[in-house]
């Protein structure tokens, strides 16, 4: 099933998502299973596929770095389970002093002025690799694909960094 195609947009990486979810509606109404209840057991089994199908792709498209990862896998990138580690030697040095800056959080004087320092730098790489994906992920040129492969896989770190800093926020202020 062709995702861009299921909810009428064009293929490319910014989407309206107001759009995808007035289209994800009007799909529900016409697969929920409920609306097949009458027909045969093997066609409700196919609506209920379908409308989970449909969930599979709302979940996609709504979520870019999910979306940027299907783009490229049909583009015959599929890094979406791939365990490859980046060849950056700049980005890898980068993670670690990132890695470092995240740990030393706990034991600094001032934990919420450590992590709101931390954050605004997180977001601004964030939006540095946002901005610099948007650049190649429409593209149809396989070097350029793989640029965006690369961006995506940066982003994935950032991400991986923003949910650990959640946890130690949620550690050091939930009690």
């Amino acid at each position: 099933m062709k995702y861009f195609e299921l909810f009428a947009i064009p293929v490319q990486f910014d989407v309206d998502l107001n759009t995808i979810n007035a289209r994800y509606l009007e799909l529900q109404k016409i697969l929920h299973p409920d609306r097949h209840a009458s027909l045969s057991a093997q066609q409700q089994l196919l609506a209920v596929q379908k409308t989970a199908e449909l969930n599979d792709a709302l979940q996609i498209l709504k979520q870019p770095l999910k979306r940027a990862e299907y783009m490229l896998a049909e583009k015959h990138i599929d890094i979406r389970a791939e365990q490859q580690t980046l060849q950056d030697p700049e980005f890898l040095m980068q993670q670690m002093e990132l890695r470092e800056e995240l740990s030393e959080i706990t034991d600094a004087a001032d934990p919420e002025a450590a992590i709101e320092q931390f954050e605004s730098h997180v977001k601004a790489l964030h939006q540095d690799y946002y901005a610099e994906l948007k650049k190649y992920i429409d593209s149809d040129e396989q070097s350029e694909l793989l640029i965006a492969a690369d961006i995506v896989r940066k982003l994935k770190f950032i991400y991986k960094l923003r949910e650990e800093l959640e946890r130690i926020e949620d550690s050091l202020f939930d009690d």
